[in-house]
C-alpha cells in the first residue's frame, strides 16, 4: 500500500481542459469582436467617406463572408495541421458570421431603403448578387435557428447534419454575391473563392482518401 507521501495525485485534467477552453472560446469571441470597434471608431473619426451608408454595407458584407470562411476553415484546419480547438470555436464563429450578414442586412433594409420593402422586392427580383445574397441569408438564418444543441436532439443527427451542409453552398453564394456586387474591380471577391475552393478542396481530397483507404 502506498503511502501518503509516495502515492500518484492525479492532475485535474479535466477542470484544466475547461479552462483551456474557456480562455480560447473568449480569445475567439473578442477577437471577431474587434471589427465592432474598428467600425465604431472610424464612424466617430469621421474615416467612413463620402458615402458611410454604403461604407458601412461593404464593411459588414466583408466581414460576413471572411468570418463565414474562417468557420469553413476548422475543420480543413484539423484535417492538414491537427488543430482541434478551430472545430470547437466553430458553432461561435458561424453565429458571428450570421450577425455580420443580419448586420449588413439590416443596414440596407433599415438605413440605406428606409423600409421601403417595394423597392427592396424590387432589388431582389432584379439585382442577382441581390437575390443570392438573400438567399445565402435564409440558409445562414436557418443553420442560426439549429445551431443550439436541443436541435440535434428534436431533427435527428442525420437530418441536422444534412441541413448544416447548406453552409458550403452559403459560402459559395456569398463568394458570387462579392463578385456580382462589385463588377469590374473583382481581385478581392475571387480571392475570397480561391481561399473557399482551397477549404472544399482539402475536404474533399480527405474524404476521397477515407473512401479509399
Amino acid at each position: 500500500m502506498a503511502s501518503p507521501m509516495t502515492a500518484t495525485i492525479t492532475p485535474p485534467w479535466g477542470l484544466n481542459l475547461r479552462k483551456s477552453y474557456r480562455a480560447q472560446w473568449w480569445l475567439v469571441f473578442v477577437a471577431l469582436s474587434l471589427p465592432l470597434w474598428w467600425l465604431a471608431y472610424l464612424a466617430f473619426s469621421g474615416g467612413l467617406g463620402a458615402n458611410p451608408i454604403e461604407a458601412i454595407n461593404r464593411f459588414f458584407g466583408d466581414w460576413a463572408l471572411r468570418t463565414l470562411l474562417i468557420a469553413l476553415a476548422a475543420t480543413p484546419a484539423k484535417i492538414v495541421f491537427g488543430w482541434v480547438w478551430p472545430v470547437r470555436m466553430r458553432r461561435m464563429i458561424g453565429l458571428w458570421a450570421f450577425a455580420y450578414v443580419a448586420l449588413h442586412l439590416s443596414n440596407y433594409i433599415v438605413i440605406d431603403q428606409f423600409f421601403d420593402f417595394s423597392e427592396i422586392w424590387k432589388d431582389i427580383v432584379k439585382r442577382k448578387f441581390i437575390t443570392v445574397g438573400m438567399i445565402a441569408f435564409v440558409i445562414l438564418s436557418m443553420l442560426a435557428a439549429t445551431s443550439w444543441n436541443g436541435a440535434i436532439k428534436r431533427m435527428g443527427a442525420k437530418a441536422w447534419k444534412r441541413l448544416h451542409k447548406l453552409v458550403y453552398m452559403a459560402g459559395a453564394l456569398g463568394c458570387l454575391h462579392y463578385i456580382w456586387m462589385v463588377k469590374a474591380d473583382t481581385f478581392d471577391p475571387l480571392v475570397h473563392l480561391g481561399i473557399l475552393a482551397l477549404l472544399l478542396g482539402v475536404r474533399a481530397v480527405h474524404l476521397g482518401r477515407k473512401m479509399w483507404a
